[in-house]
């Protein structure tokens, strides 16, 4: 029998690293887990109780009343975040949330929280953990660490595509890029677990690779980790 391993996936946002991280634990057989759905659903609890971002004792004082899990469904692709028993998958994608999910994922104590529920969620291994800080910090002993990136105007491109898909034609191109470039800023100078490549991670730029590409490499890397 296979050894069971932990993967992190980690890397700038809108690069693809849910998608590669879904079939990755799909190949594998694995549990998959969005770190970044988690940071989003206290966004969004934060916005349903009318507490601001700036309010950062408001914003603690919510955690103790937040459970966080998801439902998954391998055979239909699906991974859905649920916030204290309710589907809000869709509305932890808005652009309302995307421009407050950075300011939140700094402060200390939401981090602290989401950080401890994540080492429990992956303690057992066969676990693909997508996010900014999993193998620098949830996770540093992980056996297979990827760093994913592309370039901002690809990214914008493809967070376009996908919020139309779904509907949401009131959003522009610059305002993506923009958007992008001010999380990318955020994350990678917040002096609480910035957002940086291991020093033992593979870096893969899926900005000129196809999704079949990509995940086929980190197949590869996989099953050589679990092989070796």
């Amino acid at each position: 029998m296979d050894k069971k391993i932990t993967i992190a996936v980690d890397g700038y946002s809108s690069c693809g690293k849910g998608t590669l991280a879904k079939a990755l634990a799909k190949s594998l057989g694995y549990i998959f887990i969005d770190s970044g759905a988690m940071y989003r659903a206290v966004t969004l609890a934060m916005l349903d109780r009318g507490v601001s971002a700036d309010d950062v004792d408001g914003v603690v004082k919510l955690l103790p009343d937040l459970h966080i899990s998801f439902r998954n469904n391998p055979d239909k692709d699906y991974y859905h975040t649920l916030l204290n028993g309710h589907d809000v998958e869709e509305r932890i994608r808005s652009m309302e949330v995307n421009e407050l999910v950075s300011p939140v994922s700094k402060i200390p104590d939401v981090r602290k929280f989401l950080v401890e529920q994540q080492k429990r969620l992956g303690k057992d291994k066969g676990v693909v953990m997508d996010g900014r800080d999993i193998g620098t910090v949830v996770f540093p002993d992980a056996e297979l660490k990827i760093f994913m990136t592309a370039r901002a105007e690809v990214r914008a491109e493809r967070r376009l595509k996908e919020l139309q898909q779904k509907g949401n034609t009131q959003v522009s191109y610059a305002q993506i890029l923009e958007n992008l470039n001010d999380r990318d800023l955020q994350d990678s100078t917040r002096s609480n677990s910035p957002l940086k490549a291991a020093p033992d991670a593979v870096i893969i730029d899926n900005s000129e690779l196809s999704k079949d590409e990509q995940n086929a490499l980190a197949l590869k890397l996989a099953m050589d980790k679990i092989k070796s």
